[in-house]
Order: C-alpha cells, then sequence, then structure tokens
C-alpha cells in the first residue's frame, strides 16, 4: 500500500495496525472515532493542524519496512 493525502485514516489502520503509533505520535488520538473510519489524512491533518507531507512520508516508510 502507498498512503497519499486522499488516503482514508481507517484504509490505513486496516492495512496494517502497526500504523497506530506513527498516527498517535503525529497527534492523531482519536484513530476509534466515526471520522477516522472516512476521513482522509490530508481532511485529519489540516483539523488537527499538521504536517500532511510528513505524516504521509512517515506512514510510507513504515510501510516499505513491512515487504
Amino acid at each position: 500500500m502507498v498512503v497519499t493525502k486522499d488516503t482514508i485514516i481507517g484504509e490505513v489502520i486496516m492495512a496494517d495496525e502497526g500504523v497506530a503509533p506513527i498516527l498517535m505520535s503525529a497527534g492523531l488520538h482519536c484513530l476509534g472515532c466515526a471520522l477516522a473510519s472516512g476521513e482522509t489524512i490530508e481532511e485529519a491533518c489540516q483539523v488537527h493542524s499538521m504536517d500532511c507531507d510528513a505524516l504521509v512520508e512517515s506512514l510510507n516508510d513504515y510501510l516499505q519496512t513491512l515487504g
């Protein structure tokens, strides 16, 4: 899986639950909230005033280590 700004948070979590600590450390502490299942990475970053590009990069770096 390759994560983009348009990737739904719930899809990323379903792909590999190991992304949860990355999302949490970035400031997305509401992984279980209803919005997370349908919200894009970019939308969440806007709401939480986060650097979307850095989060996408971190998620992709992690997912690449899985093979």
